[in-house]
């Protein structure tokens, strides 16, 4: 009889340890999904719209001219891109766009005097039309025309401008026809490539002035911001 109630208590020992044991399991099994939750895919680009009514960007930049109209060696110069457009349409929008640049120029004459490698500089002041392109939330692709002016500046100190065969610092009419490729990184945010042809219309130095068409490739690299306000 003893060995009987011995042997129950026993299994009756043994049952409420397994049983607590599986309740306990359980809960620890339980508890990192009650805590961890549900896992929910995020689109960091599910709101991108192109609704806005303004946008503006600043990129490093890069543009190729020509100091002279004799000139063989071109100028890389190196600057500033800021633009900025308001959207009047979903396609369509007015620009206006500011860029600086500096770099040094190829010699444009061995006269005696002249310097060597100098410093040169191009301002554009220009604005017109954007019309937007293929799209959808990753990236979008744009044209714009753009006219307006260009300053030159020849940093030759007291050399003149027709002693290095540079045009003059001048004021001219200069025009704009490209673009830009934007790949959004969020709805307000976008990394902006912008390939250009810059078209300038300087006059030389010397007593028999004449004017010049010059086109040549421009290029930045930057980053857009797109404003809250929406059309």
């Amino acid at each position: 009889m003893r060995n009987s109630v011995s042997l129950s208590a026993t299994l009756l020992v043994a049952a409420l340890t397994l049983s607590s044991g599986l309740v306990a399991g359980a809960q620890s099994t339980a508890a990192p999904t009650a805590g961890n939750g549900t896992y929910v895919a995020s689109d960091p680009l599910a709101n991108v719209h192109y609704d806005n009514r303004y946008d503006v960007s600043l990129g490093l930049a890069y543009d190729r001219i020509k100091a002279g109209a004799s000139v063989l060696s071109g100028a890389n110069l190196g600057g500033l891109d800021i633009s900025g457009s308001y959207w009047f349409r979903k396609h369509w929008a007015v620009e206006a766009s500011g860029r600086s640049y500096l770099g040094t120029s190829g010699d444009g004459a061995a006269n005696a005097g002249s310097v060597h490698s100098p410093f040169v500089s191009q301002y554009l002041f220009v604005g017109g039309g954007e019309w937007l392109g293929p799209h959808n939330k990753h990236g979008a692709i744009s044209a714009h025309l753009l006219g307006g002016g260009a300053y030159f500046d020849a940093h030759l100190g007291n050399v003149l401008p027709a002693v290095e065969n540079f045009y003059p610092n001048q004021l001219a009419p200069a025009a704009i026809i490209g673009g830009h490729i934007d790949l959004n990184r969020s709805p307000r945010w976008v990394l902006r490539l912008t390939p250009d042809a810059v078209m300038t219309h300087y006059t030389t130095a010397g007593p028999q002035k004449y004017s010049q068409f010059d086109v040549n490739f421009a290029f930045s690299v930057g980053v857009e911001y797109k404003f809250k306000k929406k059309r």
